[in-house]
């Protein structure tokens, strides 16, 4: 599932090479209704048409469209991507569930194999993710307060850094590295990790999320393009091979239904 390095690559790509800002939507297939959150497809054509678009943004693994009078949120989910076609690109591909056809000729298409994705079209996004927990790279997240958020919770930590209601846009790849340089065993409570090492967290998924989008985000799926981070992972799809660090044989253990890679020794157990 694309996490907030391989979002943020297609939003900035959206803002800057395919350049969707400007231009004005003239009318929209739903070739897929599952697909479309809501509204009903009817009404979701009718209400999109003539809509301009006003700005490309972010908020978690959401792709938020502000539109002129209304957003357009899509989630990748598992095998979504997004397509901007014009001229002798333009064709239907075989998975395309939503398009959105630019007064300039070009179109915006929503491809999802897996059919998992999906679209809102909306007055107001807080609807949608008003329970979104806060960005990882804002100022406003402070050491003591992530601190607080991990004292309050007894969950281990690694399924809750999953939980996108108490941090949003981490994902299975963005976590196993993040835990990994703060030295912090994936299974320990939150709450029993103190003031210094929550610091030292915070720190370590900001660098690893800044990393990625530096790195255009990772390519380890076929439904994934272009990013490389891939080939700097610390522990994540390492399992067998020597730490980089100790030369410990990095192990994988499922938490929460995911998989986990860990360093037994660089992240102890607590006693």
């Amino acid at each position: 599932m694309p996490e907030l390095p391989e979002v943020e690559t297609i939003v900035r790509g959206l803002r800057a090479a395919d350049n969707i800002v400007g231009k004005t939507i003239m009318n929209s297939q739903v070739l897929w209704q599952r697909s479309l959150a809501v509204p009903l497809a009817v009404e979701f054509q009718q209400l999109i048409a003539g809509q301009q678009i006003l700005a490309v943004d972010r908020r978690g693994k959401f792709i938020v469209i502000k539109l002129t009078s209304q957003s357009l949120l899509i989630h990748l989910r598992m095998s979504g991507d997004i397509f901007v076609e014009s001229g002798e690109t333009m064709r239907n591909q075989k998975h395309d569930r939503i398009i959105l056809d630019f007064d300039d000729g070009s179109r915006m298409a929503f491809n999802d194999t897996r059919k998992f994705g999906r679209v809102w079209l909306v007055d107001d996004p807080q609807s949608v993710f008003g329970k979104l927990g806060p960005e990882p790279l804002e100022e406003s997240l402070t050491p003591g307060l992530f601190f607080e958020k991990l004292s309050r919770s007894k969950r281990q930590v690694k399924p809750l850094l999953l939980d996108q209601t108490f941090v949003a846009g981490l994902g299975n790849i963005y976590t196993d590295e993040s835990l990994f340089i703060a030295g912090i065993n994936p299974t320990t409570p939150a709450n029993l990790i103190p003031l210094d090492k929550a610091g030292s967290l915070l720190n370590a998924v900001r660098e690893v999320l800044i990393e990625g989008i530096k790195r255009n985000g990772a390519s380890i799926d076929w439904v994934y393009r272009g990013g490389d981070f891939q080939n700097y992972f610390k522990v994540y799809q390492r399992d067998g091979d020597p730490c980089i660090r100790c030369g410990t044989t990095i192990e994988r253990i499922t938490l929460g239904q995911r998989g986990t890679h860990y360093c037994p020794h660089c992240q102890p157990r607590l006693a």
